[in-house]
């Protein structure tokens, strides 16, 4: 693993020949694979798994119960969210113990922008629109955008 000197990378499950560059968090549950390239101003938490070919481009969070298999690319900042009723904790209101999982398949594309809502599968081979916002599971093979985005085609027949 190359990380950046102007990273806080506190994992100790990075593969090898993965790069996280400069200002980039990474939490100490984070398990990322081998040969990912983790581009500036990205924030990883702890119940996160990233598969190996992963690249993560500028300014993306990847917040607790999201998990990403092999060979994704993930456009720049795109919104992963974890939490249904997201709010400021108040009083004796505590986080929430589990999040919905949020699973992105081998090889899906993520573009710039997009959004995506928690709980939400995001088939094998996929493409999401840059911008969409994906609220529902998304079939292998699709190709989404828009928002809320919708299916409109097989990216493979």
């Amino acid at each position: 693993m190359k990380a950046h000197t102007l990273s806080d990378v506190q994992s100790n499950n990075v593969g090898e020949n993965t790069t996280i560059w400069q200002y980039c968090v990474v939490l100490p549950g984070a398990k990322i694979g081998s040969n990912c390239n983790i581009c500036s101003h990205c924030f990883i938490e702890n119940d996160v798994i990233i598969g190996d070919r992963v690249t993560v481009k500028n300014g993306v969070y990847i917040f607790d119960s999201i998990y990403i298999e092999d060979d994704v690319f993930i456009g720049p900042n795109v919104t992963f969210t974890n939490d249904i009723y997201p709010k400021s904790k108040r009083g004796t209101e505590a986080e929430p113990s589990e999040f919905p999982k949020t699973i992105v398949g081998k090889g899906a594309s993520i573009g710039g922008g997009a959004t995506i809502l928690p709980g939400i599968t995001i088939g094998e081979g996929s493409l999401i629109g840059a911008g969409a916002v994906v609220t529902k599971d998304v079939k292998p093979n699709s190709v989404v955008y828009g928002s809320s985005a919708v299916e409109k085609r097989l990216a493979h027949p």
